[in-house]
């Protein structure tokens, strides 16, 4: 018999395609992009197939008891789903998270119950600072499960389980580039292993921030997409242990202005309302849908969430775009 508790684990995936014609034509590219819409899963990004994966194994393994606490760190969208399955099926969750996420990301995660303790942004650029914030959330919680989002193989699992099937099946086997941030390395590295597997000339690219978005332990304030790391010229053991860097044929840089004026074009131009970390995906898909050599190919970009859980931070990009609209 199902478990009477999947109800809400069902409603995750199965997320659709949406060709960007109208973007495409307008700047006269040569390639098609499809927007992988992930704002449609339950609790409104993609990374409810990761917290859906990561608690499913964790029950079918028997380390998830009634009422038991789950913690992690998070930037707000993996703790909103991790919060929202721990309602649905009778956990608790506390996360910890940039003192600078956007108040409606932890505005959500406080709606479904959850605590959250803010850590300084100045703390994850000291030298060891994510492992040294890993170790605390550990320490100040010995008897939770720490759903270990970035080194879970439950992660990229899912993705090249659920995302990189969709993918396929929805282009029917035509997909020739796969466009995403990296994030905690689980979305791009699964699903890209998947497409691979299926069409070994697949081209997956990664996001990442161009120098002038990067922070720096001078410069800790600098203004970032979440979700949009450094990859390259970075230290392996620095990056997320689900990353797979063996699955990404190149990067595009992206500057944060250039990532926030993308999701912007993005609601105007094709009524597709997508957060920053969205923009910088579609940033690249463009410039890669440019080049002579796609032309006619299909470009899949993975559009992770809606932008709704950023006005706070956008307002005054916002009024500066205002101005700038003809």
């Amino acid at each position: 018999m199902d478990d009477p508790r999947d109800h809400f684990g069902a409603l995750i995936g199965d997320t659709p395609l949406l060709e960007l014609r109208r973007f495409c034509e307008r700047r006269g590219l040569r390639a098609r992009i499809l927007a992988k819409v992930e704002a449609l899963n339950p609790a409104g990004s993609i990374k409810d197939r990761t917290a859906w994966g990561i608690i499913r194994a964790a029950e079918a393994e028997g380390r998830l008891v009634p009422g038991q606490l789950l913690v992690d760190l998070t930037s707000g969208n993996t703790g909103i789903g991790l919060a929202a399955l721990a309602a649905a099926r009778g956990y608790r969750a506390k996360f910890y998270l940039r003192a600078s996420t956007s108040h409606e990301k932890v505005a959500l995660i406080h709606r479904y119950g959850a605590e959250t303790v803010p850590i300084d942004d100045a703390e994850f650029l000291a030298p060891g600072g994510v492992d040294a914030i890993i170790d605390r959330v550990r320490r100040d919680n010995p008897d939770a499960f720490y759903t270990d989002q970035r080194a879970n193989p439950a992660n990229p699992r899912i993705h090249h389980d659920t995302t990189g099937p969709e993918i396929w099946r929805d282009t029917d086997g035509a997909v020739d580039i796969l466009v995403a941030a990296i994030g905690t390395g689980g979305t791009i590295s699964g699903t890209g292993r998947f497409l691979k597997a299926r069409k070994p000339g697949v081209t997956v690219v990664a996001v990442e921030p161009a120098p002038g978005s990067v922070p720096t332990r001078e410069r800790p304030h600098v203004d970032t997409v979440e979700g949009v790391h450094r990859v390259t010229g970075v230290e392996a053991g620095l990056l997320p242990a689900n990353f797979d860097a063996g699955v990404v044929d190149a990067f595009i840089p992206c500057e944060t202005r250039e990532a926030r004026a993308a999701a912007r074009t993005l609601a105007r131009e094709e009524g597709l309302f997508a957060g920053p970390s969205s923009g910088a995906v579609l940033h690249a898909a463009s410039v890669l849908a440019g080049r002579r050599e796609h032309a006619g190919r299909t470009i899949v970009a993975i559009v992770a969430d809606g932008g709704e859980r950023y006005l706070s931070q956008d307002r005054a990009d916002e009024i500066e775009s205002a101005v700038e609209r003809p």
